[in-house]
């Protein structure tokens, strides 16, 4: 089976949801993609989305599934919801303290009146599963840059864990919020450690302040005098690394904090080493007072167990998750909308604003209010694919959504997905504009031709064409019912 047979519908992309204050915040998300061909199931594929997480959605997925059939909930049929969620929990290589306090917690809700009395109780379950799975992520913590500039941001980590590159995504996300940064190389111990910081800097057009021959603390000395000079805001200092945690590295790092008093210290971390993340945070809580901790490679194919232990473990709040090896592959810590989408719930928050970024809103709307009437043509499907691709990767943001569509997306494999998109604007560049406009008027010989300017099948434009339709139905259907059909694609 061809990847556009497996991906066999891929529909529109601007979509309306309704928010708080009747706003409407237009997307762009794939809406009714994820049919695979008929009798067929693709496998499901571990390159999709914030893998670390993948099997514990699934396995939550199905308890949550179990509980809302159930009209009412005993306390026989709650131990064995928590019996399901506590393997889950440790098969994810969550700490096993932390999900023993977690299952307790879970299980005294469950069982007392809360549930008893609730109107389904299955659905009072899993937003209480939710409740204590936001409380054991901890509360986010703002970056602290209070103080006279420049402040100091001092990075520490493990050799391999992404701090270099994690230095280079808070420049860039700090500069968006205003900040003037200096990146500064106080790793000279590793090869080709201050070249990876400089080209960073150059494709981010962040300054890289080195010395050769200058130990790190008199290093980051003659960086911040520089950086006072210069009129920077921030100083980012990139420090070396070990392959274990060991007296040199720490006293090395005590050194440096001696001589410019940074206003944070954060740990880079690698949440695809699972549980030894828990440990190396410990050790250097230990020694250097940190701050906070950076996340990374959380779109790893790892056991993501570490992100849900570290901060009840260590009690240091996560500031930051890495998401993508892109320099714009940060987020900052939401344990919300973490929970959301390890519950399967999606992150429909995300969504929005990644939407609210690469959209312009008032082409958005007008483009919006065309489809919701039906009246959207494949000329305002080309449009909405190209806002579609300045989004991000296909994956993440079919990962994000919420519901029964995320469960159909996490059937989807990104590589397909990506494919189909590039299939569907090749077959729609190949169209004249008259045909685009009016694709009543695609007959057989047009559509022949459509195939051979696009280097597709007549069965490939045969298909976008029956989607089309049917997303022209979809939409008129919804438009009808007040938009009353949207829990049911979400739910």
């Amino acid at each position: 089976m061809s990847g556009s047979q497996k991906f066999s519908s891929l529909t529109f992309p601007v979509f309306h949801i309704k928010i708080q204050c009747c706003e409407f915040v237009s997307l762009a998300t794939v809406l009714s993609a994820f049919r695979s061909c008929e009798g067929q199931q693709p496998a499901r594929l571990n390159s999709f989305g914030w893998a670390v997480f993948e099997n514990l959605t699934e396995r939550l997925e199905n308890v949550f599934k179990q509980l809302r059939r159930r009209g009412k909930l005993n306390e026989q049929d709650v131990d064995l919801a928590m019996r399901e969620v506590r393997l889950a929990l440790l098969e994810a290589d969550v700490n096993y303290a932390v999900v023993k306090d977690f299952v307790a917690r879970v299980r005294e809700r469950s069982v007392g009146a809360e549930v008893s009395r609730a109107l389904n109780p299955g659905q009072q379950v899993i937003k209480i599963v939710n409740e204590e799975l936001i409380a054991t992520l901890g509360s986010p913590e703002r970056l602290n840059l209070s103080g006279p500039k420049p402040r100091v941001i001092m990075l520490v980590g493990l050799q391999g864990s992404g701090k270099t590159t994690a230095a280079g995504k808070l420049a860039l996300l700090l500069r968006s919020q205003g900040e003037r940064a200096m990146l500064v190389a106080c790793d000279p111990y590793r090869p080709a450690a201050v070249r990876q910081l400089e080209t960073l800097g150059e494709q981010l057009n962040v300054p890289v302040f080195f010395e050769p021959g200058v130990q790190p603390p008199e290093l980051a000395v003659h960086a911040y005098e520089k950086a006072s000079k210069g009129g920077y805001t921030l100083l980012i200092l990139d420090t070396a690394g070990r392959s274990q945690l060991d007296d040199a590295l720490m006293s090395e790092l005590q050194a440096i904090r001696q001589k410019v008093t940074p206003v944070e210290t954060l740990l880079v971390v690698d949440a695809m080493i699972g549980q030894e993340a828990v440990n190396v945070a410990k050790g250097f809580r230990d020694v250097v007072p940190l701050t906070g901790l950076i996340l990374t490679k959380i779109d790893g194919d790892a056991r993501g167990g570490a992100a849900i232990s570290i901060r009840s473990v260590t009690g240091v709040p996560i500031k930051y998750l890495g998401t993508g090896e892109s320099l714009s592959g940060i987020e900052v810590y939401d344990p919300t909308r973490l929970s959301s989408r390890i519950l399967g719930m999606g992150d429909m928050i995300g969504l929005i604003e990644k939407a609210e970024a690469a959209f312009d809103q008032e082409a958005a709307q007008e483009q919006a209010e065309k489809l919701m009437s039906g009246e959207f043509t494949l000329e305002d499907f080309a449009n909405q694919l190209r806002q579609l691709r300045k989004m991000g990767p296909l994956g993440q943001l079919l990962e994000m959504l919420p519901g029964g569509m995320g469960q159909m997306a996490r059937q989807i494999d990104p590589k397909d997905a990506e494919h189909q998109l590039k299939l569907t604007e090749a077959i729609i560049n190949s169209m004249t504009l008259v045909e685009k406009r009016r694709p009543d008027v695609l007959n057989a010989s047009r559509r022949r031709r459509i195939a051979r300017g696009s280097g597709t099948e007549v069965q490939d434009v045969n298909r976008l064409i029956k989607q089309y339709r049917e997303a022209q139905r979809l939409f008129k259907t919804l438009k009808k019912s007040g938009m009353r059909g949207l829990p049911r694609m979400f739910g």
